[in-house]
């Protein structure tokens, strides 16, 4: 259990609750029963955590947040579900985060090192990679994958069941309605891909003959007006001269709703 002395007084913790020994609550914060919460863990003043909730070791909550909520969709009926964060994440101001439903994986899963920005929301049963920034007001609904190191840009929006490839970027109040695969940046409503996460990618220590490839391999999918199966065809035989372009190949065989164009 946690040292008393890390716990505002006027914090509500529910004798439950398992936290650990080191973990910081501030004042008029609420933690429900079923949550635990890992050590180094910092929980600002008026952040609302309910369970069943798993929460690693070395995050950020801060205040208004409203983690591990019942979901509102009309499906759910009160059955045990959850949901679980790794470790050194950064959930900052208002973002709401809900657990999963019994209709589809029953657990809302988010991975480390994420940064969460300012009044974003994680809907039921999504699962988020790691090293993921969702900017503020970014929103993804519920049961959408989101890969690792993707930026989701303020106020862009996500459609259910969408998949958001590793590495990839979406604009500034993006309205996504079907997937956006690896490494490639989409922008606009309904969003449309306008080219590859380039920047991103040399920040990441991609060399430049591993840009030139996947940027070879994008153009491929979307500049020559093949279909999606001739892409994959394509892409396949590319794949020996450059493994970087799996994760793009990887996308397209994976989409269940059809890739951002």
């Amino acid at each position: 259990m946690s040292d008393p002395s890390f716990i505002d007084p006027r914090a509500i913790i529910d004798p439950s609750a398992e936290l650990a020994e080191d973990v910081q609550v501030g004042p008029w914060s609420v933690i429900g029963p079923g949550v635990q919460i890992g050590a180094g863990t910092i929980i600002h003043s008026h952040v609302i955590i309910k369970g069943p909730t798993q929460i690693g070791a070395n995050n950020r909550i801060f205040q208004f947040s409203s983690v591990g909520e019942d979901t509102p969709d009309l499906k759910y009926n009160g059955e045990p579900t959850t949901l679980v964060i790794g470790d050194n994440n950064t959930i900052r101001e208002g973002v709401t985060i809900h657990r999963g439903t019994v209709q589809d994986r029953g657990e809302t899963r988010i991975g480390s090192n994420n940064l969460i920005m300012a009044y974003a929301h994680i809907g039921h049963d999504c699962v988020l990679g790691d090293n993921i920034i969702m900017i503020n007001n970014a929103s993804v609904a519920g049961h959408v994958l989101v890969g690792d190191w993707a930026i989701l840009g303020g106020y862009s929006l996500v459609h259910q069941f969408c998949r958001i490839g590793e590495h990839s970027f979406l604009g500034m109040a993006a309205g996504v309605g079907k997937d956006v695969p690896a490494y490639v940046m989409v922008a606009g409503a309904p969003a449309s891909a306008r080219s590859i996460n380039a920047e991103g990618l040399r920040r990441r220590g991609f060399s430049k003959p591993e840009i030139s490839a996947i940027n070879k391999a994008f153009k491929l999918v979307y500049r020559r007006g093949l279909t999606t199966d001739e892409a994959i065809a394509e892409l396949q035989q590319l794949l020996p001269n450059c493994e970087k372009i799996r994760p793009l190949l990887e996308s397209l065989q994976q989409s269940t709703r059809g890739i951002t164009r």
